[in-house]
């Protein structure tokens, strides 16, 4: 995927006003990458948080798999498949790989189906002017060379990308315990499936990450409800909110 001026200046002036909200530290220089190439629709703040949650689960030694719920372009996907990579751990993602499936539940809110909407439009549009990821004929491919642009080859058992609803490829996938999990899937069914998914196996100490709380109404809706109904996690509030046991 070719790498814009633009792009570049953009997260250049993202990671300057990260800087100026007093924000710990910056995206590492992987992170600072998949933004200037246009592979994620992620703040840097969001960046910065996914990896302090990937560097705790590395220092505690926290047993299981990475997993991402939702992988867009690959950006967010890359950077948690490295860090799987560096702990020895199988990373699996997750994605229709293809036009987002629509909200259906009573608890999407209108912001929901308005975006929705726009994309089935054919409305939407990438980072940088390059075209919307859902557009993309193989996206499939695009990730996979994505990843290969990073050092990251697909071999079973180290690094997998599964393909279709998640209702359909998560009990395929073979997962027994999972270290640390991103869900970014925008909806509410879905959002209520990966939790319910993802909580059964979470390692202690490990975490989930919920990319979407602050968004989207289906979203936060299906978290307040798995918190209400699982007591034994708690939320660690921020831009994208931390679920951890205990």
């Amino acid at each position: 995927m070719p790498i814009s001026r633009n792009l570049r200046k953009l997260a250049r002036r993202l990671l300057t006003l990260s800087r100026r909200l007093g924000l710990a530290k910056s995206p590492s220089a992987m992170a600072q990458r998949v933004i200037g190439d246009g592979l994620t629709y992620l703040a840097p703040e969001k960046l910065i948080r996914i990896e302090g949650a990937l560097a705790k689960v590395a220092k505690r030694n926290v047993p299981g798999d990475y997993v991402e719920l939702g992988i867009a372009a690959g950006g967010s996907a890359i950077l948690i498949g490295s860090a799987a990579q560096a702990n020895c751990a199988r990373f699996c993602g997750f994605d229709a790989f293809g036009q987002i499936p629509p909200p259906t539940s009573k608890f999407d809110d209108e912001n929901s189906r308005d975006r929705y909407e726009v994309i089935a439009s054919g409305r939407a549009h990438g980072l940088g002017g390059n075209e919307y990821y859902g557009y993309v004929e193989d996206l499939y491919k695009q990730v996979e060379d994505n990843f290969r642009l990073y050092g990251l080859n697909l071999e079973p058992g180290e690094i997998e990308l599964h393909k279709g609803l998640f209702e359909e490829t998560l009990s395929e996938a073979k997962i027994d315990a999972i270290a640390f999990a991103h869900v970014d899937c925008d909806w509410y069914d879905p959002v209520k499936h990966c939790l319910e998914f993802v909580s059964q196996r979470l390692a202690d100490g490990g975490f989930i990450v919920i990319d979407d709380y602050h968004d989207y109404g289906g979203c936060k809706k299906a978290t307040d409800e798995f918190l209400q109904t699982n007591r034994q996690f708690r939320m660690l509030r921020g831009r994208n909110p931390f679920l951890v046991r205990g």
